[in-house]
């Protein structure tokens, strides 16, 4: 049989073209310069940053003392909204210029970060739950468990004091594990506490003791940025007019006790909540996650079938590098492979926008681990229809374009399908490089609510339903493809 021929420059285009589609942009202009300021926050962080759950807008005290400070200095504000674990990786990556998410001002942060001077200011406190009086000082905190922001001071003061630390995303979190006596305590910022305790009325939880120490909060900037004094400028005379004093009180009661309800509304029902999301979570899905699933898929396919036929090449140095981009992809996991392509290129100078940094990404990853699928259905193949084929004139080419993938199709559909619907879910990483799939707008409508069970749960049922469909595409496409099995 003729040694094969293997289109790696296909390969080599694709990812050469998807690159340069989504090529670098150009940060040499300043942010003011340019006009706008780009401020990363987090979305999900009542109630300094998240969504309002009437109007679905941004909202929240940093935020409005964000845009406040843009109107100071002139410029149009653009939020990016980044989850708090990689928002500093997001800033060094010049996703944003500065970080609007209650930034606690550290000596340790100073070094690294342009920090502002303080916009709120609060103590940091320890919460229980209210039938546990073992804990009333960062001293009972020895041996205890504690729910807690793996970047945040909060952290460092837990594990200073001996407990263990159980990593969350946010105090949201953090409060609700709390509450199900998951962990024995919560080390967090006493405006966060209060906000929580007056949006919800809990009464399952205490403020147990203090740490002893205040906390302050600014804005964080990549260093020698140059905009610590305009910064500082705005901040200056926004406290003097009164303007922060009043987005406080908007957000906040005179004493920092939290959000108030506005005056004759009432908190809405589960039922309700879940049913005014239902329209979000399902556009959400229809203009990303599905999306995102199909582009990828079909990348994924086409990079597959380069490295599947290369696996079967005759030249070993094809063959190698073949097996070794497999041994990556599978050796690798996925969210490690989302943050190389949108965290780690920019440092090279490739600046890819997230949508299309996640095509990237999970394209490449199908393609490593459909290669193997594929590969394994063309060897099902008996050699003796690719003899057959050679008899009657047809090369190497058509041999697989008529004989050899029509059969081979159909061995690889179950295995195929199951990999999309692996994607499918796997979308639900996305979020943690600024898509707003399915998963995020659940956590941005959940933030503000608490109602972490019914939003996560209504996100689950659309993802369920998706697979569905896909598992009743699939048989179809089965059926069809019976045809070309060699009987």
């Amino acid at each position: 049989m003729r040694s094969r021929r293997i289109p790696l420059l296909g390969l080599l285009l694709i990812v050469a073209t998807l690159l340069a589609a989504c090529g670098s942009q150009s940060d040499d202009a300043g942010p003011l310069q340019a006009g706008v300021l780009r401020v990363g926050t987090e979305g999900v962080y009542a109630p300094f940053s998240y969504h309002d759950a009437a109007t679905g807008q941004l909202s929240g005290y940093d935020v409005d003392v964000a845009r406040a400070v843009a109107d100071k200095l002139g410029v149009r504000v653009e939020f990016v909204e980044t989850p708090w674990d990689s928002i500093f990786a997001a800033l060094e990556a010049k996703r944003f210029d500065v970080v609007a998410n209650e930034v606690t001002i550290t000596d340790e942060r100073k070094t690294k970060y342009d920090l502002s001077e303080p916009y709120s200011v609060g103590e940091g406190v320890i919460v229980t739950r209210a039938d546990d009086d073992s804990i009333s000082s960062l001293a009972d905190l020895k041996g205890k468990v504690a729910a807690e922001n793996a970047t945040s001071n909060w952290s460092e003061i837990a594990l200073a004091a001996g407990a263990r630390v159980e990593a969350v995303e946010g105090f949201t979190q953090a409060i609700k594990l709390l509450n199900q006596g998951r962990v024995d305590v919560v080390v967090n910022d006493s405006i966060a506490v209060y906000a929580y305790l007056a949006e919800t009325g809990d009464k399952s939880v205490k403020i147990a003791g203090k740490v002893g120490e205040k906390s302050e909060q600014g804005f964080a900037a990549r260093k020698d940025s140059g905009l610590l004094p305009d910064l500082n400028r705005a901040l200056d005379e926004l406290r003097a007019d009164g303007t922060l004093t009043a987005i406080s009180q908007r957000y906040l009661k005179a004493d920092a006790s939290g959000a108030a309800e506005p005056a004759g509304t009432q908190p809405r029902s589960t039922w309700q909540l879940v049913a005014d999301s239902l329209g979000p979570l399902l556009k959400a899905a229809v203009t990303m996650t599905i999306p995102l699933t199909v582009i990828s898929f079909l990348i994924g396919l086409v990079i597959a079938l380069a490295v599947a036929l290369a696996r079967l090449s005759t030249h070993r140095v094809v063959s190698s590098l073949a097996r070794l981009y497999i041994s990556i992809i599978r050796g690798t996991p996925l969210l490690v492979q989302l943050f190389i392509v949108f965290f780690a290129l920019p440092e090279f100078g490739v600046k890819i926008d997230p949508f299309p940094a996640a095509v990237i990404a999970f394209s490449l990853n199908v393609g490593g681990y459909a290669a193997e699928v594929i590969r394994s259905a063309i060897q099902s193949i008996p050699k003796g229809q690719w003899e057959a084929a050679e008899t009657i004139g047809l090369n190497y080419t058509g041999t697989l374009r008529r004989i050899v993938l029509p059969q081979a199709a159909r061995v690889a559909v179950p295995p195929l399908s199951n990999t999309l619907i692996s994607l499918v879910k796997d979308t639900s990483l996305a979020s943690t490089i600024l898509v707003t799939e399915l998963l995020r707008q659940a956590q941005i409508i959940a933030a503000p609510t608490f109602e972490f069970f019914a939003l996560y749960g209504t996100a689950a049922i659309y993802y369920w339903v998706i697979c569905l469909v896909l598992s009743f595409g699939q048989s179809r496409v089965e059926r069809r493809l019976e045809r070309h099995i060699a009987r």
